[in-house]
Parts: C-alpha cells; sequence; structure tokens
C-alpha cells in the first residue's frame, strides 16, 4: 500500500513541477540625448503555455524591433520606442499572458525608476506623473516566488512535522530566515555563486532527508534551528536563482533585494499555519502518526522525483 501511495504522489509530482517560477520582464530605458526615445528589453520565459504574449504601447509611440534570441530560460527581444510625448501618465499593455505567467515592468527615467506588477487578472499597468521611491513590485515577486516554489513550500512543511514546542519552532524558522536571507543577497550580490542546477539538486537532496526524519518517533536533533540554518542556505541560492533569472533592472540594487525577501517572508507567514494546524488537529484526534507517516511519504516522492530529474538534466 506504501508503495503504491509512494508512486501516485511521484505522478502527482510531476504535474506539480511543471510550473517553475519564471516571470516575464520588461525593462525600458529613457534616452539620454531625446527623453521620448527609449530602449526597451522584452525578457519572456521559454516555458510558456500558449503565445508570447504582446506589449501594447500608448498610441503616440511607435516601434522598431530587433530579431528575438534565446538567452537562459528566457527569449528576449530589444525594442526601439520613439513617442511623440513623454510616457508619464499614460499605461502600458501586456496582452495574452499565460495565467500562469506575470510580468515584471521596469521604466528607468533619466531621474528616477517605476516597477509595477501586471498579470492576466490585471494585464495593464498605469505610469505616474510622479516619482516612485520603493520598488514595491519586488515585494509582489517575492511572495509569489514562495508560493510557486512547491519543493521551499514542502521543506517549511516538513520542518514543522519534525520539531515539537513553540519555542522551538519559532527558532526553527528563524534560523531558516536568516540562512537563505544571508545566501539570497550574497548570491545576487554576486560574493557568492553556484551552479543553479546543482542547487535545485541539494535542495531536493534537502526535501528527501525530511521525509526520513518526519516518520521517526522521535525527535531529529535537540538543537533543530541548526539543521534549518544549514539548509536554510541551500534554499537561499535556490531564491536567488530566480532573481538573477530576470535580474534587477533598477538603481536601487539593496532596496529590491530587501522588498523581495520580505516578500518571501510574508509568504512563509502565511502558509504555516497550514501544517500547524494539521498537526493541531491529528494530536487532538490521536492521528499524529498515521498523518507524520502519510506527510513522510507525500514528501519524500515529490523529493526522489525533483532529486533524480534535476540530476538528469545536469548531465544532459
Amino acid at each position: 500500500m506504501n508503495k503504491v501511495f509512494f508512486l501516485l504522489v511521484s505522478i502527482i509530482a510531476i504535474d506539480a513541477y511543471s510550473h517553475e517560477f519564471n516571470p516575464a520582464h520588461l525593462v525600458i530605458n529613457q534616452s539620454y540625448q531625446d527623453q521620448n526615445t527609449y530602449q526597451a528589453s522584452w525578457m519572456y520565459p521559454v516555458k510558456n503555455i500558449g503565445k508570447r504574449a504582446e506589449i501594447i504601447l500608448p498610441s503616440f509611440c511607435t516601434t522598431v524591433s530587433k530579431e528575438p534570441f534565446i538567452k537562459n530560460k528566457y527569449i528576449v527581444e530589444q525594442i526601439t520606442i520613439n513617442c511623440s510625448q513623454a510616457i508619464n501618465g499614460s499605461s502600458i499593455q501586456i496582452k495574452d499572458l499565460s495565467v500562469l505567467t506575470d510580468a515584471l515592468v521596469t521604466i528607468n527615467f533619466i531621474d528616477s525608476t517605476f516597477e509595477g506588477i501586471v498579470n492576466v487578472q490585471n494585464p495593464e499597468v498605469e505610469i505616474p506623473m510622479e516619482n516612485q521611491y520603493y520598488p514595491t513590485a519586488y515585494l509582489y515577486l517575492g511572495f509569489d516566488h514562495l508560493l510557486d516554489g512547491l519543493d521551499h513550500i514542502l521543506f517549511i512543511f516538513g520542518l514543522l512535522f519534525c520539531i515539537s514546542g513553540f519555542v522551538n519552532i519559532i527558532k526553527t524558522i528563524t534560523a531558516f530566515t536568516i540562512a537563505h536571507s544571508l545566501t539570497l543577497g550574497l548570491s545576487v550580490l554576486d560574493i557568492i555563486s553556484l551552479p543553479q542546477a546543482t542547487v535545485e539538486a541539494l535542495i531536493a537532496l534537502t526535501i528527501i532527508y525530511l521525509a526520513t526524519e518526519i516518520s521517526k518517533n522521535r525527535k531529529i536533533i535537540n538543537t533543530p534551528w541548526f539543521m534549518a540554518f544549514g539548509f536554510g542556505l541551500l534554499h537561499g541560492l535556490g531564491f536567488a536563482g530566480a532573481l538573477n533569472e530576470i535580474g534587477i533592472a533598477n538603481s536601487q540594487m539593496l532596496l529590491s533585494l530587501l522588498f523581495f525577501n520580505i516578500g518571501i517572508e510574508l509568504g512563509q507567514i502565511a502558509l504555516i499555519p497550514i501544517p500547524l494546524s494539521l498537526i493541531y488537529i491529528s494530536k487532538q484526534f490521536n492521528y499524529i502518526n498515521q498523518v507524520k507517516v502519510i506527510m513522510s511519504l507525500a514528501v519524500g516522492g515529490m523529493g526522489f522525483y525533483w532529486f533524480i530529474d534535476r540530476v538528469i538534466g545536469i548531465i544532459l
């Protein structure tokens, strides 16, 4: 029975893995010579459901595009935009976005930067007349990245099944947060670097390890926050991979990184009550051991699939 359940979970994992966090990114840079001329770069994920989304600029603008090319996980199109007036106060629409793809719009004016997020529900972004001082779009990207990262979610859930006591939970989550914040920042700032495919494979190993610990009828270690910190360093490199792909195209590197990290933390906080509620209810009805076995099989099945798939990706 356990083997059948393990197989079913592995099959489910195939579908769960199909959605990577690869937001599109439109970067528009204002020309110093002619302030109504802009150089744009339109980055759209290669692995996308449906056709590539289309940029709809204000009616008073015309465009000249170069032949798109593939760079890493993105199709990149270089565009020259000529407008008869300033684009402040107008709007940009991105048509035919996939339901699984958000788009970050970055407009670097000579004296300021504007950033916004568009998606299939809200495909249009308004360019304000006044300056934008904080890169709040990265807050949404961080939150979205955490919710889309099933491997990170499973790791957090697994951690909570391996520890007990409110104080230990706070210490463990804090250690994980500090660790992934550290490597996220160091990686984005190019201070440390590891191949992303290798990082993703190692993250899958951390999930497999947790799966083996969940089913044990003892505490894994007296200080689980040490393990959370060590594994959190790897997960931080995973968070950084997505951010490095689209890049930070404004002059506020540290603020953008901070907002992205805060978004990740908000995503974690939003999800933590789910496993805690499941643990509490199962203990009340004396089903905690059965729930831990099911959780261990589910986490282990997905972890094994991800590890094999990612190692094959490295080899091939």
